[in-house]
């Protein structure tokens, strides 16, 4: 009798393995998407494991760590070295012009230096939160097209039309919405990046590197 009821239970056991995770017993490759527990790096990286491609993306950490991630994510799926079909390059995907600003000009070296486009990257958040630093403290708070305007926002959408489509866009109440090549708004990225923490980022006129 004990020997029946251990075999019952094992088969259950076995049938309920299959059923929860049945890709246990697929062959061929999968992709399975997991995300990292709270850290303060976060890396996108690709694994493969047979016979699953494991993808780990950027966490819901709010603060500034989380902040950058996340639009790098959004921007090249965090590869320093990616050059769109515009230009665009690096991690963050700057534009050439926008490079020169902060005073670099060697596109070549800035792809091949994580750390100059991270300096890069608060260099231009520094930069535009200090021209948008009235619009921020007049919008955070309101909303706009039913989206709640906040400071990561705010410095979400900078990066992607610039300061001064920004400005429009707060002060005509989302009449004037930027977009770029792609077709990306500054209203998706209002709401896309809204209620990160990024007070680690402080306002300064001529940020540069």
């Amino acid at each position: 009798m004990k020997k029946k009821l251990l075999f019952i239970a094992l088969c259950a056991i076995v049938l309920t393995a299959f059923n929860q995770d049945k890709h246990l017993f697929f062959s061929g490759k999968k992709k399975v998407r997991y995300n990292l527990p709270k850290a303060n790096a976060i890396v996108t990286v690709k694994k493969s494991i047979e016979p699953f491609e494991i993808m780990y993306t950027p966490t819901v950490d709010n603060m500034y760590i989380g902040f950058k991630e996340a639009l790098a994510f959004k921007e090249s799926r965090g590869n320093y070295r990616k050059v769109n079909s515009l230009g665009y390059l690096g991690k963050y995907q700057f534009g050439e012009s926008t490079l020169n600003r902060i005073r670099i000009y060697d596109t070549q070296s800035f792809l091949n230096d994580p750390k100059l486009q991270e300096d890069a990257f608060y260099a231009l958040c520094s930069l535009n939160k200090w021209i948008l630093i009235r619009d921020i403290k007049r919008s955070v708070g309101k909303k706009i097209n039913g989206v709640e305007i906040t400071e990561s926002g705010i410095l979400a959408a900078a990066h992607l039309a610039g300061a001064g489509n920004v400005k429009k866009y707060l002060r005509s109440n989302g009449e004037l919405n930027a977009y770029d090549a792609f077709g990306t708004d500054v209203h998706q990225y209002m709401k896309k990046f809204a209620g990160y923490d990024t007070s680690f980022i402080k306002p300064v006129k001529n940020a540069s590197i």
